[in-house]
This record gives C-alpha cells, structure tokens and sequence, in this order.
C-alpha cells in the first residue's frame, strides 16, 4: 500500500460513499484492477477509509446529531417515566425514532439461521472472489432504482416533511439490499426508496446521511475488521502513513461530496447517476466475462 494508493482510494471512498454510485463497488473494482495483494489487507483499509466518511457526517451535520443525541438520552427518561407520547413527538424525536427502525431492519442481516451462517455472511460467499460480474449487476440495479426514484418523484410531487414507520422500514430494506450487494448504493437506495415514498428530498438527503453513522460503524468498521481478523493478524497490518493519509482524504472528499449530493437534489439533476450507474455497469460485466472467457485478469495484464 503506497501513499499514492491510498489518497485515491480515499478520494474514491469519499465521493463514492455519499453520491449515489456504490463506494464499495468502485473500491472493489479499483481493487480489484490495482491493488495487489491478501483480501485482507484491502479489508482493514477499507475499514478506515469508512472511518473518515464518518468523521465527513459528523462534520457537516454535528448541530442536528448533537440534537438528536440530547433527543436520545431525552426521549428514554421519558420511556421510563411514562411521558413518552408517539403523537406528540417533536421533529428530532420522529427522525430518530423512524432511523432506529430502519435500522432495526439491519438485524436479520446477521443472525445465524441459514445452519450457523447469517444472511451477510452468505451474500459474501456469493460476492467474494475474483469475479465482479456480480458487482457489475449491482450497479444496474442502483441505477433502475435511481431513474426509477426520478421519474416517480417528477410524476408526484414530495408530499410529507417527516417519516412514518411504513416508510422506515421501506427504507431499512433498501438498506439491506445495498449492504448485501456490493455494487447497491447505500445512499442512493436509502435517499431513492425515501423519494419514491414520497419524503421531501432535503430530509431525505440528511435522514440518510446521518443514519449511515450507525451503519458504517457497525456494518462497515466492526464487521470488516472482525472478518480482517478472522484472516490473522498480519490483514490488520496497514502502513501508518497510508492509513492516515486515506482516512484524511476520505473525510474531506467526503465533506465535498455531502455537499454536492445536497446542491444535486436542490437542483432535481439526481437522473444523471442513474446514467453514470448503467453505464459502469455494464463496462464492469464486460470485463467480468472478459477475464472469465480469456482465464486472466485485468491487473494480470497491467501488473
């Protein structure tokens, strides 16, 4: 891992994570191509590289995650008091409330009941190797859903300002989908499922972006770095300087791209990643079928 490695594939993390295009699908496919070397040490830097997308969140949004954090600690006092009332919650209160639905709908992804395996742990079986076809189809259904989100909302005016549960729990299951499909945006499922629900596009673009706090840090840091450690000890061992260097890179990339996706929906040109989507798809399994047909890889012939 080089520092050239590791500012691109934190600028391709920080634009990627937030625009509606799949981070870890471009960060396999660039990978996939470039970066030599065990799965593993892709993993742990992969794992930090979701750290500074993290931090972008915090950045952009720390005065509504700091309300919703007092909302929190708030609204279990009034649980246990007996004062919580689901009519007279004020806004910070329903946002919360609806993210940790959508949320919930992340756990059956990793219970065991598939004979001591979860969900996630048999979608990795299917999307790990060598092949991207797989990734390539995931990004064709990032853009359907996206161009589907797009003509949908030009059709029916955004009618609600706040989430209901219906509309939480459409959106964990899109969640799902984007955390078992590498390929699947999970912004662009999240930020997509909540406009064809009906959801103005600005809460939509802060409903989603704040609850990929929790989400990245439970699915994308702590499940990455427990599989890293499942390899052995020597997947966690990333140079320190590339490490810092990508997550600095990651989070400020990050910022920029928060903003831009917030200036995009603003401006209703959300259709054009639908495109950009396809179309990357499409070069993706060509190059899958590519490699499978002629028995090499892409960075075998750059290598």
């Amino acid at each position: 891992m080089t520092v050239l490695d590791a500012i691109i594939q934190g600028i391709i993390q920080g634009l990627t994570e937030f625009l509606p295009v799949s981070s870890s699908g471009h960060l396999t496919v660039y990978q996939h191509i470039f970066v030599a070397g065990d799965s593993g040490d892709n993993l742990a830097f992969s794992a930090l590289l979701h750290i500074g997308t993290l931090l972008a969140v915090c950045i952009v949004y720390h005065r509504l995650i700091g309300r919703l954090i007092i909302e929190l600690f708030t609204m279990i006092r009034d649980v246990f008091t007996g004062r919580f009332s689901w009519k007279g919650m004020n806004t910070e209160r329903r946002m919360l409330v609806m993210m940790i639905v959508s949320l919930l709908m992340l756990v059956p992804l990793v219970l065991p009941v598939f004979s001591g395996n979860s969900l996630q742990d048999l979608a990795e079986g299917i999307t790990s190797g060598d092949n991207i076809i797989i990734v390539g189809i995931s990004f064709l259904l990032t853009a359907a859903l996206l161009l589907t989100a797009f003509i949908l909302s030009k059709r029916k005016k955004a009618t609600k300002a706040d989430a209901e549960v219906k509309d939480a729990v459409v959106i964990g299951l899109a969640q799902d989908i984007a955390a078992l499909m590498p390929g699947v945006s999970r912004s662009g499922s999240t930020i997509a499922t909540g406009l064809i629900c009906g959801l103005e596009r600005e809460y939509m673009v802060r409903y989603s972006f704040i609850m990929s706090v929790p989400t990245i840090l439970a699915a994308n840091v702590l499940l990455t770095v427990k599989d890293a450690v499942e390899m052995g000890g020597e997947a966690l061992a990333v140079p320190v300087i590339p490490a810092v260097v990508g997550v600095i890179v990651s989070a400020l990339f990050g910022v920029l791209a928060i903003r831009l996706i917030e200036w995009i929906i603003r401006k209703d040109y959300y259709n054009y990643f639908g495109y950009y989507c396809a179309a990357v798809g499409a070069l993706v399994i060509a190059l899958g079928i590519w490699e499978s047909a002629s028995g090499t890889t892409l960075s075998q012939l750059i290598g």
